[in-house]
């Protein structure tokens, strides 16, 4: 059985690195977090006060535990202060290999030999990232999904030299903060969540290429289908309970039509080589007018937290 820490380093205050901060520090534990320049530490202490805010308003935190969750996060630009003595450290800077590359150096230099060091990647290679280690049995990927502390599904991602111990430690700590880890037993491109998130895209984007529905639409059609059902019954389990002969049968003539793009189709890629983005700069599938994203992000916000309340309600039942 592993011991789980009592504190635990995040590398990146940014929007992830805050939010998995204050996920630790909800479920009990001292958390400390570097930030590459004093501007960067003060939007992360912002963000944390702004995301336990909401959750207040909401009755997720009671009021009279914010001050103490807060005060478990404390926040450092010196890289030493923040890692030493701390067993399990979660990077959460940019998606750059080398850039990734190098700051796990840098943390091998700095901690002990058993020290766990998972990085937040949402689609590097644990074992590329390991690769310039003299220690990469302690390296994987802890992947978080946005906002990091609402969803609760957390992939654990091995490398080719990931060892059992670090896997343990990984799973029992996250387990501890109330996640729903599950384990990616092979160094796959893309993990699990990723690869079944781009295949409904890809879908999505060929659907609407050959004029069969507009976006609103198809959006809808997953909204108000197996959006409402996944969160029950994954893939699978949606399979078994509607009968094994019948996704069979509609497998055998569905598959071979189904879109098999090698890169974006059309529409999105005119839309980026237009520099049109999205919600970050008003303008791609959607138009995003500010009260349009701020009512989308409030939306999405208070569906999450309505779902992890019902999670926190489901874990206390299953406890007793």
């Amino acid at each position: 059985m592993s011991t789980l820490p009592k504190r635990v380093a995040i590398i990146g205050a940014g929007t992830m690195g805050h939010s998995i901060a204050l996920s630790a520090a909800m479920a009990g534990f001292d958390v400390n977090i570097w930030g590459m320049d004093e501007r960067d530490v003060q939007r992360g202490k912002g963000g944390v006060a702004e995301k336990i805010g909401l959750l207040c308003d909401y009755e997720v935190v009671h009021p009279d535990e914010k001050e103490t969750i807060q005060n478990r996060i404390r926040f450092t630009t010196v890289l030493q202060e923040c890692v030493q003595g701390t067993p399990f450290i979660i990077e959460g800077i940019p998606e750059n290999l080398e850039l990734k590359q190098k700051m796990f150096q840098e943390l091998e230099a700095l901690c002990s030999p058993d020290t766990i060091l998972a990085s937040n990647t949402s689609g590097l290679s644990p074992t590329a990232i390991a690769s310039l280690m003299e220690h990469p049995e302690r390296t994987l990927v802890t992947h978080f999904w946005n906002p990091g502390h609402l969803i609760p599904l957390v992939e654990v991602i091995r490398g080719e030299k990931t060892s059992d111990a670090a896997v343990d430690q990984a799973m029992a700590l996250l387990h501890a903060m109330g996640k729903k880890p599950i384990l990616i037993k092979k160094d796959i491109l893309g993990s699990v969540g990723n690869r079944l998130q781009y295949a409904l895209f890809r879908e999505a984007q060929y659907i609407y290429e050959q004029g069969a529905a507009s976006i609103e639409d198809i959006d809808k059609a997953v909204q108000y289908s197996i959006g409402r059902r996944l969160p029950v019954t994954g893939p699978f389990m949606s399979a078994d309970m509607g009968g094994l002969d019948v996704f069979d049968a509609i497998s055998s003539y569905l598959f071979p039509d189904l879109g098999t793009h090698q890169a974006s189709l059309s529409t999105m890629r005119n839309l980026v080589d237009a520099g049109n983005y999205g919600q970050k700069n008003g303008q791609g599938f959607y138009e995003w007018s500010p009260e349009q994203l701020q009512k989308m992000n409030k939306a999405r916000e208070k569906e999450l937290i309505d779902w992890l309340k019902k999670d926190l309600q489901t874990d206390e039942k299953e406890a007793r």
